[in-house]
């Protein structure tokens, strides 16, 4: 029974990462040169720094999420990462599946 309330978990954290991601657009077309290369560096921040994060043990697991951080930055300096609107409503949810998703992960029980 624990089992199937990590798996419920897990597929609600994924719904609201879904319902949120729905509204975050990421574009690689940029227009001086350095734009660009922060896209690029962003790309590859998060991709080393999610692995090292998760397989890494240590002080290396905190660099990776510097890495992760640095990535964040990135997307933001290069301009490229596009907030479309969210209504409260879809927000709501989003927060709501995620938190109880979460809850269901770490303590293998119902939140409700």
């Amino acid at each position: 029974m624990r089992a199937l309330y990590f798996i419920a978990g897990l597929a609600l954290m994924l719904l609201g990462i879904y319902f949120l991601g729905q509204n975050v657009i990421f574009t690689t077309h940029a227009y001086p040169w350095w734009r660009g290369i922060a896209a690029d560096l962003s790309v590859i921040s998060l991709c080393i720094g999610i692995v090292m994060a998760i397989f890494l043990n240590g002080d290396a697991k905190t660099l990776g999420w510097i890495a992760v951080g640095f990535g964040i930055v990135c997307v933001f300096v290069s301009s490229r990462a596009i907030l479309n609107p969210t209504s409260l409503w879809q927000f709501f949810l989003a927060f709501a599946s995620m938190s109880a998703g979460y809850k269901m992960m770490t303590t293998r029980r119902s939140p409700f």
